[in-house]
């Protein structure tokens, strides 16, 4: 066992940032849960950028806010130690290598028709991605619930999603006011981090931010600052859809993609999941964009692509644009890929003016329990939403057609298998995606 890093890591380059931040892109599988677990690996155990506690309060904002919590925490992070600069590559890094991957799969997809070869890698991947998702919840469970009070959300945010079906805003706003009784009366259930080696050296080391680590000048809050933050965001939103509309009109393809999915981003509590029914009667229903099959098609590529999965936009951007000819019948890509591109772009923008005008409000609570309480009562929360996904997948692989058709005993071996591979081997996420693409591919 190696001994414990007694002094913090040196500074980190904007160059060295850039470059972990464009891998983390690529292997960003296993949605939400699996993303967070492996920022958590390598940011937090391995290089020691941040401790456990600053990560965890930083997840923690990124939880309640509408919008892919992964994505905005790495926006978060890039932007605590590189500025405004280090926010929007961390973020777009995280987005583009889905983006770019996607428009290539829906291409193949669209022109192409089914492919006896990706049916065999996506029947392989389904299986790992359901025990990543159960991993993940392990992972940022065995961190989160330190006690009974933070177990019993957890307990009561699953049964009352799954046996419920009560909507996740709902959940949030419940263990926000449970975690803000707590804070009041127990305010040592609620600390964030206590009891579990956060950061400092009984965890892995000190952290080149850590506990005590005041915030850098750039994220200390003023009202100027945070006046040019929604200022620029809002610019940008308009630019953007005068652009469109200068292109097609305001009834036009494009321009309504543009209002369409800046609704749905506002809308985004819960993760993909949560806002996929009211993307699926937009897209499919009122706008006919695309199929009822073919948008269950596009989340099975959203699934099994790295990045967040509500960038199975860009797949209905893709789609839509390709049957609604934006770019006219002669430049059907260009125009499929422009529309996904539009999507994808008011889609995440609303993240990033989250973060950039929030994150100076969030990094001077980070000792204040009253405010940490009800966000470390809605990451217990999230713990039993993340289980209840996992069941979630573990159905629709389990049993394709339903609990009235047949069990899929070949995808309970896969995933039984990539769930040892997790727990008792430690495998790494590309390892075991490829191992179980190719298995797939051979069994198909």
């Amino acid at each position: 066992m190696e001994p414990i890093p007694t002094a913090p890591p040196p500074p980190v380059t904007f160059g060295e940032a850039f470059r972990f931040w464009l891998k983390l892109g690529f292997i960003s599988f296993g949605g939400p849960a699996g993303q967070i677990a492996i920022m958590h690996t390598e940011l937090v155990e391995r290089r020691r950028w941040i401790s456990e506690r600053r990560f965890l309060h930083a997840l923690n904002y990124c939880m309640v806010l509408p919008g892919p919590e992964a994505q905005q925490l790495a926006t978060y992070l890039g932007w605590l130690m590189h500025r405004t600069p280090g926010g929007i590559v961390a973020g777009a890094l995280f987005v583009l290598p889905s983006l770019l991957i996607l428009v290539a799969l829906s291409w193949i997809y669209i022109a192409h028709g089914q492919m006896p070869v990706v049916a065999g890698i996506f029947y392989g991947l389904k299986p790992a991605v359901t025990a990543l998702v159960l991993h993940a919840a392990h992972r940022i469970g065995t961190r989160v619930l330190r006690n009974g009070w933070l177990w019993g959300i957890a307990v009561a945010a699953f049964v009352a999603l799954f046996a419920a079906d009560v909507p996740f805003p709902l959940i949030v706003i419940a263990a926000a006011l449970a975690g803000h009784l707590g804070g009041r009366h127990a305010p040592q259930r609620f600390a964030a981090g206590s009891g579990h080696g956060g950061g400092g050296v009984r965890g892995h080391g000190p952290a080149l931010i850590d506990d005590d680590t005041p915030p850098p000048a750039h994220a200390r809050f003023t009202r100027a600052g945070l006046v040019r933050v929604l200022l620029a965001g809002l610019a940008l939103w308009v630019l953007a859809m005068a652009a469109l509309a200068a292109h097609s009109g305001l009834d036009g393809a494009l321009a309504a993609m543009g209002w369409f999915f800046t609704k749905a981003a506002l809308l985004t509590f819960g993760g993909a999941y949560a806002v996929l029914p009211y993307v699926y009667q937009g897209a499919v229903e009122h706008h006919q964009w695309l199929t009822g099959p073919q948008m269950i098609d596009g989340l099975a590529l959203g699934e099994t692509t790295p990045g967040p999965l509500i960038m199975v936009v860009a797949f209905v951007g893709f789609v839509g644009g390709w049957t609604k000819q934006v770019l006219g019948p002669d430049a059907l890509f260009a125009g499929a890929a422009l529309a996904a591109a539009v999507v994808t772009f008011f889609t995440f923008l609303p993240s990033f003016v989250f973060i950039l005008a929030g994150g100076p409000v969030i990094e001077s609570t980070h000792g204040d329990v009253r405010f940490t309480a009800p966000l470390t009562a809605i990451t217990a929360a999230v713990v039993g939403v993340i289980v209840n996904l996992a069941l979630f997948f573990a159905y629709h692989v389990l049993w394709p057609q339903g609990f009235s058709g047949r069990f899929d005993i070949v995808s309970a071996a896969l995933a039984v298998a990539a769930a040892v591979a997790l727990f008792r081997f430690k495998w790494g996420v590309m390892p075991l995606l490829g191992a179980c693409a190719v298995a797939g591919v051979l069994l198909r």
